[in-house]
């Protein structure tokens, strides 16, 4: 079993980059784990759908319009992640959505069984290369959920 772990968002912009610099800690912290492939998602395309595809498993960090303070971190698992981007349609600087990718996926008949979405809201999404105190404070938190769930998932 493969678990995909993607981190979303453009480091260009403050706080929308959050899910590629958690990822990245991931990895550089964790590239011993078995069966786990960190990815740089970036802005997500549609490039990205074979990777999810193949994942067993999938995990994605991203910014996420949570309604609450900056730096608030909260997981999104199984039907609770499709629920949550199917009534927070945001606008983002993504080329495509979140949504628009899992349905690919859910088409192709590949989508993982197992999925999760950790979000993580932001303070700030303007010009900007590393995220505010707030946000960059919540990525450890994000980096444990994440841990919390490939453990979780492999027993």
């Amino acid at each position: 079993m493969v678990t995909l772990v993607l981190g979303i968002g453009n480091t260009l912009l403050c706080d929308e980059g959050v899910g590629v610099h958690a990822v990245r800690a991931l990895a550089q912290d964790h590239s011993h784990l078995t069966d786990v492939e960190f990815m740089d998602g970036g802005t997500l395309s549609f490039s990205l759908a074979g990777d999810v595809e193949d994942a067993s498993q999938l995990i994605i960090i991203d910014a996420a319009e949570l309604d609450d303070a900056p730096g608030t971190v909260r997981a999104f698992v199984g039907e609770d992640m499709d629920k949550f981007l199917g009534v927070n349609r945001k606008r983002s600087v993504h080329e495509v959505g979140l949504l628009d990718l899992m349905a690919v996926a859910l088409l192709a008949g590949h989508l993982p069984e197992r999925r999760a979405l950790i979000g993580i809201q932001p303070d700030i999404v303007d010009w900007g290369d590393a995220p505010t105190t707030a946000v960059a404070l919540a990525i450890p938190q994000a980096c444990d959920m994440t841990l919390a769930l490939i453990a979780g998932w492999r027993t």
